[in-house]
């Protein structure tokens, strides 16, 4: 079974996730803060400064993708509202699978707590 997605419904996440994570990591915002926390300095070329924007882009679409087509099959599975079956599929899949993960990444590295509830903050958009 093949999930119907919506990708109209995709494309917009995917443009939310960018002007989310565009004004969350802002230096008037978190993005001071965060380079501090993380130790990330600022980038010495076009490619440096570039690349993580690319790629961020289209990890958004494909997360989007993922989650549109889980909600789906979860929606056909349970039934019932289709707004509840991806509120519950999308914080079961952060929790079990983004939160966890970087949680257990950011204790092995050693970083502060205040980064960790930081980044995962963000991550959840």
């Amino acid at each position: 079974m093949i999930p119907e997605i919506n990708y109209w419904a995709v494309l917009i996440a995917t443009m939310a996730a960018i002007v989310i994570g565009s004004i969350w990591y802002t230096p008037k915002v978190f993005g001071d803060r965060w380079k501090r926390w993380a130790d990330v300095k600022d980038p010495q070329t076009t490619t440096e400064a570039w690349l993580p924007i690319l790629v961020s882009i289209v990890l958004a679409f494909l997360l989007a993708w993922v989650l549109a087509g889980s909600v789906a099959i979860a929606w056909h599975f349970y039934g019932g509202s289709y707004s509840s079956s991806a509120i519950v599929t999308g914080l079961t899949l952060w929790a079990g699978f983004t939160a966890g993960r970087l949680i257990t990444h950011e204790v092995f590295m050693g970083r502060p707590s205040q980064l960790t509830i930081l980044t995962n903050s963000c991550s959840s958009w």
